[in-house]
């Protein structure tokens, strides 16, 4: 993939030249800890007879390149300690040896990194006049802050490629390492250092195989990250390294900042896709889904966004809701499946997860952490993302309900902010879709932050019910079919057509009193004028119904005027479109977009605001029950407390 147009190349040869360097650091430092406790002597006093039955031999995987003793307490040999983790095989394993380059590669990087930034920012000179005794005491403050800024540039690069280049090594599962404590802002060579010895240390702890190995690195290099991100928003003199994206390009390993960079890696699926024709009934919600996984291969990578994005029309979060086995499934299974048959035909890399009622843990922070991690994987800008988190109501907490854990409040938290707040970046590459049996559970700010409303209603029609029926009891068996043909009901453009007709007029009860008082006063709604008149009659009767809301509503109406399907060869066909310059694919969907209706505009308010009034009935009738229930424990108690009395 080529670097785009506002990226600096750090230069192969200026990464190779700090090869020996770095090889130098791993095979032998010396440390002495200054924030950190070192953790092998607190399990060795703590749990000396299992400690000490763990420890195995060292052995130098390069006899005669090192002289410095692994004996003192600080003394640190990476690469002696990284053989340690394969039940003392005598042989280098090929993770090993990938790992070991890995950190090699990623200490190579930063030091290139911090050579760069030294130059931009003329602490090179300052380096030399302080050698020499000459540094004017005027500048002994900037010196101080310039070395502590390239300390951290030095280990946000270093814990940044190491990430990102063992990040094909990643095995499911991962290691809880706490957090990393060691990090020094001295100077980038004293910060490096304390980042290995560190490592070290968590590699004895935690690395009993190879798996663990990779993940203890890993979990390593995402906490050092967080650590030094945290940091680098207050300290001063980083925007020669925060204002100029650069790129490794031998490795495709961009340098946005202190931004973690993901490896362009997709998942492995291991879940039954079902074809269009096999979700019946829930028509508007199956369409939608078919034509948001063609808008999401819209994405250009090298321009890092989606015409779609910047016409209007995209979906970037949706929420579908209906009866338990209405089909909500099924329609994740096919558009997982729609969207990883396109990135195969295309070459992307596509990535599939699901934030579910496991990731919420009892660990105070692990639940915000495991959502944080869903959100980062999904909305990487490398891959084709699709997102969902099934059942929701159980997932993510309402605010103020007792009954809610702090891990689902972490996760609400995390959920909101990533879909509707101040930092969140719509590019166009991902979606992500919440599911609910029941939304009248679901927090009212996060589920006003699903832009679109997919109605999972499952089968409906007579023709419904056959094609389900005869779809479920499969080809064996001799029962003819009778007078019906098979799926004629779910071709989709009639269906559709049908379904968005059918919103011409308010569903739920308490939206159409709302219809008809609005109508009988102001007449037809056939101008904008009488369109805001009924959106504030609607807000007068349900005060939950704000701002937002229009704005859900007006993308609604957008994605309609983009209610076209783009044809199947351009998806069949990359060349076609998929792999067009950006501005081509702008072109071509502008020449395909329909112009904003009236009829367009009312059905998709009525569409919205049934869904809103249709949870807030349930969510009302809900907390009656709740309270009679209250009421009668009440009852029940004083008069058994009278008994007990008298």
């Amino acid at each position: 993939m080529s670097a785009p147009r506002n990226e600096m190349e750090l230069k192969e040869e200026a990464v190779r030249a700090h090869y020996a360097a770095a090889a130098e650091m791993l095979m032998g430092i010396d440390h002495a800890p200054r924030l950190a406790t070192a953790k092998l002597t607190v399990m060795a006093a703590e749990k000396s007879p299992e400690v000490a039955g763990m420890q195995r031999r060292f052995r130098s995987t390069t006899p005669g390149l090192v002289t410095r003793s692994m004996a003192r307490s600080e003394g640190v040999r990476l690469i002696d300690r990284i053989a340690l983790a394969d039940d003392d095989d005598p042989l280098t394993s090929p993770l090993q040896a990938a790992t070991a380059h890995a950190l090699r590669r990623a200490l190579a990087i930063s030091l290139a990194m911090g050579e760069v930034f030294s130059r931009q920012t003329g602490l090179v000179e300052l380096k030399k006049a302080n050698l020499e005794n000459r540094l004017p005491g005027a500048r002994a403050a900037e010196f101080t802050e310039l070395l502590a800024a390239e300390a951290l540039v030095a280990l946000s690069v270093f814990a940044n490629a190491t990430a990102f280049l063992l990040a094909e090594h990643a095995a499911e599962g991962t290691v809880d390492i706490g957090v990393v404590e060691e990090v020094l802002t001295d100077n980038a060579q004293l910060a490096l250092h304390g980042a290995l010895w560190e490592l070290d240390q968590d590699i004895a702890v935690f690395a009993r195989d190879e798996r663990t190995l990779i993940a203890t690195v890993l979990a390593f290099a995402e906490q050092l990250m967080d650590k030094v991100r945290m940091r680098a928003a207050t300290a001063p003199r980083l925007t020669a390294f925060t204002g100029v994206n650069f790129r490794v390009e031998a490795d495709d390993f961009p340098i946005s900042g202190f931004d973690p960079a993901r490896r362009a890696r997709g998942t492995v699926l291991e879940m039954s896709f079902k074809q269009p024709h096999e979700v019946v009934g829930n028509h508007i919600a199956k369409y939608q889904a078919m034509r948001l996984a063609k808008m999401l291969m819209a994405y250009d990578f090298k321009q890092g966004s989606n015409p779609f994005v910047e016409m209007g029309g995209f979906i970037f979060t949706f929420m579908g809701d209906g009866k338990p086995g209405t089909g909500k499934t099924t329609l994740i299974q096919m558009m997982a499946g729609l969207l990883h048959g396109y990135c195969e035909i295309a070459g992307y890399p596509f990535r599939y997860a699901n934030l579910s009622i496991d990731n919420v843990d009892s660990y105070q922070g692990k639940s915000g952490q495991n959502a944080k991690a869903f959100i980062t994987g999904v909305t990487d800008p490398a891959v084709i993302g699709f997102g969902t988190v099934d059942d929701i109501d159980q997932v993510a907490g309402k605010r103020g309900d007792r009954q809610s854990s702090a891990g689902q409040q972490e996760i609400t938290a995390v959920l909101m902010e990533a879909f509707a707040g101040a930092n969140t970046v719509v590019r166009g590459n991902c979606t992500f879709g919440m599911f609910s049996n029941f939304p009248e559970n679901v927090d009212d700010a996060l589920r006003q932050r699903a832009g679109a409303r997919f109605l999972v209603d499952g089968p409906q029609t007579r023709e419904d019910y056959i094609d389900i029926l005869a779809l479920l009891l499969g080809k064996n068996h001799g029962i003819p079919l009778g007078d019906h043909e098979l799926y004629a009901a779910q071709e989709i453009r009639r269906a559709v057509a049908a379904s968005f007709a059918g919103h011409a007029v308010p569903r739920e009860a308490g939206l159409t009193a709302v219809w008809n008082d609005v109508e009988a006063r102001i007449g037809a709604l056939d101008t904008i004028a009488k369109l805001g008149a009924y959106l504030k009659a609607i807000q007068e009767a349900d005060p939950r119904f704000t701002g937002r809301a229009i704005k859900n509503i007006t993308d609604a109406v957008k994605v309609r005027a983009m209610d076209f399907e783009l044809p199947d060869a351009w998806m069949e066909e990359p060349d076609l479109f998929l792999f067009k310059p950006y501005d081509e694919k702008a072109a071509m969907i502008a020449e395909l977009r329909k112009p904003i209706t009236t009829e367009m505009v009312v059905q998709e308010i009525n569409r919205y605001a049934d869904s809103e009034f249709r949870y807030a009935d349930k969510s009302d009738e809900v907390a009656i029950e709740n309270a009679v229930r209250d009421m009668r424990r009440m009852e029940e108690a004083k008069r058994r407390y009278l008994e007990v009395k008298g």
